[in-house]
């Protein structure tokens, strides 16, 4: 099959090579996916430079992309849940890093996969699960509901959308940082949308003056401003920040999950979660899309398509 590797690691895009792999072996309890979109995360360019190394072990040659949505070719024998030509999408990081999303096929632990929602493209399904796991599990460990005021960090970023979207559908008001051109992007998903940079606290305490009561760090360097204008007894969280820790709050990582997943999928099919897709990249040009990703101003996800 087709695939992106590299065989070393680096902090540019040197070492991918577009080229020939062998298929991927199917174990018992997996499903081999023939992909059609794989979102582009942040971690991919990271663990390509070694950012993982003290926590995953590494076989190379190693195939990126940890996220994908695509049709169920065959699923292992202890997979009776999905059939052959089901339509799935799956966040689906592995113990190691090696077979990864970014090839014409994958083989992902059923535990993992939820069937795509009929109403997304598969650019949308193939950039969902990763980020929209990550920002349900940050509002899960906030227990954001009805009745919160939730201010995101970062709320036009490909978490921090999904993170609005998720929050207004749990019944809470959001108040999103974003630059003055996503302003009306965040006002269409439901959120306040306020500036970042010096004078946010002031800037968010005019929405809030009594503070908010949850705080999500989707972009890391925010704590001061969190703490000024989060109200007596609220809670915060960050994926990117562990000095968080330090006065109150929690750093949240993601793990692959099936169910939540298909939680996220619920809220697509009822019409309250929507995917926007900034750019679709051919194998071919996962160099383009890593270099965009790094740039870190893009609205939305990437999205690789193999098929290209």
């Amino acid at each position: 099959m087709r695939a992106v590797t590299y065989d070393a690691y680096a902090d540019d895009n040197s070492r991918l090579k577009l080229g020939e792999v062998p298929d991927p072996r199917v174990p018992p309890s997996s499903v081999l996916i023939e992909v059609r979109a794989a979102g582009v995360n942040p971690v991919d360019w990271k663990a390509m430079a070694g950012g993982l190394d003290p926590l995953l072990d590494t076989v190379f040659p190693v195939i990126p992309g940890w996220d994908v949505a695509g049709v169920v070719v065959r699923p292992g024998p202890d997979v009776p849940e999905f059939a052959a030509g089901d339509e799935v999408m799956a966040y689906a990081r592995k113990d190691a890093l090696q077979a990864g999303t970014f090839a014409q096929y994958v083989a992902v632990q059923a535990a993992h996969i939820a069937l795509k929602p009929a109403n997304l493209g598969w650019e949308q399904a193939g950039g969902l699960p990763l980020a929209g796991l990550t920002a349900q599990r940050v509002l899960d460990h906030l227990d954001v509901g009805e009745g919160d005021t939730v201010l995101v960090h970062a709320a036009a970023g490909g978490v921090g959308s999904l993170a609005v979207q998720i929050a207004r559908a749990r019944g809470a008001r959001v108040i999103g940082t974003a630059s003055e051109k996503n302003h009306d992007y965040l006002r269409g998903l439901g959120a306040a949308p306020v500036a970042y940079g010096e004078g946010l606290a002031g800037r968010v305490r005019e929405l809030a003056p009594d503070g908010v009561s949850a705080v999500a760090d989707l972009a890391g360097g925010q704590l001061d401003a969190t703490l000024a204008v989060l109200a007596p007894g609220g809670r915060h969280a960050s994926i990117a920040d562990p000095a968080v820790e330090e006065h109150g709050g929690h750093v949240v990582w993601v793990r692959p999950d099936g169910a939540k997943l298909a939680l996220l999928a619920d809220l697509a099919e009822r019409g309250a979660l929507d995917v926007e897709v900034a750019g679709s990249f051919p194998l071919a040009e996962v160099g383009a899309a890593f270099d965009l990703s790094r740039a870190g101003h893009t609205r939305g996800k990437l999205v690789i398509d193999p098929s290209a």
